[in-house]
C-alpha cells in the first residue's frame, strides 16, 4: 500500500488509513488511553523561541518520542526502567525545539520523501524484504499504546527534519581528508591475537558455606533490595476477539457489497500489502481475515460497552460488583497476581492504559474501561492495594540464600583472578608462556578469535565477560604483556595480548570509501549535538521542566 503512492496531500494518510484499518478505527477514537505521565500539566508550559507551548505541542512530540525510542531500543518508554520520567520530558522538549527551528530556517519534507520513509520504515520491521502492512504495525504496535497513524507520520516528517538539520548545521564536522581517514581506520580495523583465563562465579559456587547467620546478615545489609514496590490486584473480565468472529464474519459475508468491496481492496493494495500471498484467491482470503477480526473487534467493544454499562451503574458502586455481574451474566473472569505499575500482570501482555487505569483505582473509584488492547477489549475492577512492604527473611529465605550464593562465588572468583594474576607475573618472568602457567595453576586458557574495536561480538564469550570489557583490556595492554585482573559481574578475566595482526590492505581500500563517509555523518553529527547543546541551554531554560532542573542543580 504504502510503496504505491507517489505525490499525494498529507490528507491520503488519513483516507488510507480508514481503508487499510478500516472498522480499526475505534482503537483510535476509544479515548485517551496513552498517558505516561511524561508530559507535564497544562498550567505555564514555558516559551520556545518565543513562543507558548501547548499542550497540543507536547502531546504531538511525546508520541514521536514514543515510537523513536521504540524503533531504537525494542520497548515502550513507559515499560521500562532504563529511562526515567525525568529524561523523557527533557526528550520531549528537545523534540518540540527542533521542530520549532527547523520552522524558523524553512525546512520542510516533501511527501514523496514521506512515502518513501514510510515504506522503507515498514520494510525494516519484515524478514522478508516486503513491508509489513499498515494495519498490522497499527494494530500490534501503535494502538495498544494509544498511537496512531498521524503519531507515526509525525515521527517520520520529524526524523527527515532533524537529518536535513544535521546536514544544515553540522556542515563543518564534515570535512575529512583521506589521510585522517585511513589513519582512523587502522585504529578501528587493526586485529588483536590474544588469550584470557576467565574466573566464573558458577564456578565457585560449590565453595560457599551457607551459614544462617551468614544469610541473615546478608539480607539485613540489603533490604532495600528486597522492597516491593506498590502493587495492585485487579480483577477483570476479557472480551476477546475470537469470540466474536464467527458471527462477523457471517454478518459480513450476508452483506450484498461484501465481495465487491473485497475486490476493490485487492486491487487497490493486494500487490503490497498482501505481496507474500501466492494467489490473487490467497491475497483475498488475507483481506476477508481482516475485515471480520476487525468486524468483530467493534462487536467485541460493544459487548464491553454494555457490561460496563451495567456494572458501574449498580449501586452502591463497589468493586466486587464486577466479579457478580459476571457469574450472574455467565461471563468468565480473572484476579491478577500483584503486579507493579513497571511491570504490569504476569497473566498476560497489558497494553500500557490496563496497567496506568489499575492504578488509578480506588475505593471511590474501583472501576475502569473498556480498556482496548491488539487482541480483545478489558473492564477491571480493583480487588486488592498492596502499599510498598520488605518480606521478612522467613517469606524470601530461599532467594536471600542464593543471593547471598551467588555474590559469595563471585568474591571467590574475584580472588581467585587476583591471585592468578600475581602468580602469572612470577611465571611469566622465569620464562613460561601465558598457557603454560595458566594450566600449571589447573586453569584453562582460552584462544580469543581475532578482534579489532570495530568488532560487534566475540563468538563463544558466553558470560565470562562482555566484549567491551575485553577490547578495554586488550588495547591498553602493550603485546607480548598481560592485563591486570579484570573484575565482572560474573566473576573476571585476565588476557595476554600476543600480538597485533597486520591491517588487509585489499580489505582495507575496498572498505575506505564507506568508511570514510561514515566518519563523516558521525563528525556532522558531533557538530550538530554541539550546537544543540547550546541552543538548548538557551531557549529551554524558561520551560518548567528544565527550571525545576536546574534548581535542582543549583541546590
Amino acid at each position: 500500500m504504502i510503496g504505491t503512492i507517489r505525490k499525494h496531500s498529507s490528507w491520503l494518510w488519513w483516507f488510507i488509513a480508514g481503508l487499510t484499518i478500516i472498522s480499526f478505527v475505534f482503537f483510535m477514537g476509544s479515548g485517551a488511553v496513552r498517558n505516561s505521565g511524561s508530559v507535564p500539566a497544562a498550567d505555564d508550559l514555558g516559551k520556545i523561541y518565543g513562543q507558548p507551548v501547548t499542550a497540543q505541542d507536547l502531546a504531538k512530540a511525546e508520541g514521536e518520542f514514543y515510537i523513536y525510542y521504540w524503533m531504537h531500543y525494542g520497548q515502550w518508554p513507559n515499560k521500562t526502567t532504563d529511562i526515567s520520567r525525568e529524561e523523557q520530558q527533557r526528550e520531549i522538549y528537545i523534540r518540540l525545539l527542533l521542530g520549532r527551528k527547523a520552522k524558523q530556517l524553512g525546512i520542510q519534507v516533501g511527501e514523496d520523501a514521506l512515502v518513501a520513509a514510510a515504506s522503507d520504515f515498514l520494510r525494516s520491521l519484515s524478514r522478508n524484504g516486503q513491508p509489513v502492512a499498515m494495519e498490522k504495525f497499527v494494530g500490534q504496535y501503535l494502538a495498544p499504546e494509544g498511537l496512531s497513524v498521524s503519531d507515526l507520520q509525525n515521527f517520520l516528517r520529524s526524523e527527515l527534519v532533524v537529518q536535513q538539520m544535521i546536514q544544515m548545521l553540522g556542515l563543518s564536522g564534515a570535512l575529512v581528508t583521506p589521510q585522517e581517514a585511513g589513519q582512523l581506520y587502522d585504529r578501528e580495523n587493526q586485529e588483536i591475537d590474544a588469550q584470557a583465563v576467565f574466573f566464573a562465579a558458577s564456578n565457585y559456587l560449590a565453595q560457599v558455606a551457607v551459614a544462617p547467620d551468614a544469610v541473615a546478615q546478608f539480607y539485613t545489609n540489603n533490604l532495600a533490595v528486597y522492597r516491593e514496590p506498590d502493587r495492585v490486584q485487579v480483577s477483570y473480565v476479557f472480551f476477546n476477539v475470537t469470540n466474536y468472529l464467527a458471527s462477523a464474519q457471517t454478518e459480513l459475508q450476508n452483506t450484498n457489497t461484501f465481495e465487491e468491496y473485497v475486490d476493490s481492496a485487492y486491487r487497490q493494495y493486494g500487490a503490497t500489502e498482501f505481496a507474500d500471498a501466492k494467489s490473487p484467491d490467497e491475497a483475498k482470503a488475507k483481506i476477508r481475515a481482516v475485515l471480520y477480526r476487525n468486524r468483530a473487534l467493534q462487536d467485541a467493544r460493544q459487548a464491553a460497552n454494555d457490561f460496563a454499562t451495567a456494572v458501574f451503574a449498580e449501586e452502591p458502586a463497589k468493586a466486587e460488583n464486577l466479579v457478580a455481574y459476571a457469574k450472574q451474566k455467565n461471563q468468565p473472569f480473572g484476579i491478577t497476581a500483584p503486579f507493579s505499575s513497571s511491570v504490569g500482570p504476569e497473566e498476560f501482555t497489558a497494553p500500557a492504559a490496563f496497567t496506568k487505569a489499575a492504578f488509578e483505582l480506588s475505593a471511590d473509584e474501583p472501576f475502569a474501561g473498556p480498556i482496548p488492547a491488539a487482541d480483545g477489549i478489558y473492564v477491571i475492577a480493583l480487588a486488592n492495594q498492596l502499599p510498598s512492604s520488605i518480606p521478612s527473611l522467613e517469606q524470601i529465605r530461599s532467594r536471600v540464600t542464593q543471593d547471598f550464593q551467588d555474590e559469595a562465588a563471585v568474591e571467590l572468583a574475584r580472588s581467585a583472578g587476583t591471585n592468578f594474576y600475581y602468580t602469572l607475573a612470577v611465571q611469566m618472568a622465569l620464562g613460561k608462556s601465558f598457557a603454560q602457567a595458566a594450566v600449571g595453576a589447573g586453569l584453562s586458557p582460552q584462544v580469543l578469535p581475532p578482534f579489532s574495536l570495530s568488532s560487534a561480538d566475540l563468538p563463544d564469550l558466553g558470560a565470562g565477560a562482555r566484549i567491551g570489557q575485553i577490547k578495554q583490556a586488550a588495547f591498553t595492554t602493550a603485546p607480548g604483556h598481560t592485563s591486570s585482573f579484570v573484575p565482572t559481574g560474573e566473576g573476571g578475566f585476565v588476557l595476554f595480548v600476543q600480538q597485533l595482526l597486520p591491517i588487509d590492505t585489499t580489505k582495507k581500500s575496498s572498505e575506505l570509501p564507506q568508511f570514510t563517509e561514515q566518519v563523516r555523518r558521525a563528525r556532522q553529527g558531533e557538530a550538530f549535538n554541539l550546537w544543540l547543546q547550546g541552543e538548548a541551554n538557551r531557549e529551554l531554560r524558561d520551560t518548567p521542566f528544565f527550571s525545576k532542573q536546574a534548581a535542582g542543580a543549583a541546590q
